[in-house]
């Protein structure tokens, strides 16, 4: 099973970056993560609140960047391959990597809402082995058809 590793950052439409900018870092206390181009005309603004590891992306609502939830993931293409195998329209053919930068893809959940899985480094995938699996199920099953003792019981 593919895991999301973690919340990397949520974007938000902003009709201008820098008057954004400056409300979440001067009024609201936020971080400046990143400010710059991925690629050329394309800024990204990136803010997190101290002590936040999930950043705010604020972007312009045409931006060519998707206006999106960016999840974490060990292995890009494992990810890609299970959306895609699930039916989900994908905004692209496979993970795609820009300027050196870890693997992505873009997608949308059932919802619309936009989606981008970014590979992260030295994440491991957690599986359990499939012994470890199979006791999971066997407990389960088991407790399942236990009949607890409740007070009405013991008259």
């Amino acid at each position: 099973m593919m895991i999301t590793t973690r919340v990397l950052s949520v974007s938000i439409p902003v009709p201008d970056q820098d008057r954004a900018l400056a409300f979440y870092r001067d009024v609201l206390g936020c971080d400046v993560r990143y400010d710059g181009e991925p690629w050329p005309g394309a800024r990204m603004v990136e803010v997190v609140p101290p002590g936040s590891s999930v950043g705010i992306v604020l972007l312009p609502a045409d931006s060519e960047i998707p206006v999106a939830v960016r999840l974490g993931t060990a292995d890009a293409g494992r990810a890609f391959s299970r959306v895609d195998a699930a039916g989900v329209d994908l905004y692209n053919d496979a993970p795609l990597t820009i300027g050196g930068g870890s693997p992505m893809f873009f997608f949308d959940d059932p919802f619309g809402n936009g989606l981008v899985f970014i590979e992260e480094e030295g994440v491991a995938l957690p599986e359990l082995a499939t012994t470890q699996r199979a006791e999971c199920r066997d407990v389960q099953h088991s407790t399942a058809n236990l009949e607890l003792d409740s007070p009405s019981s013991n008259k």
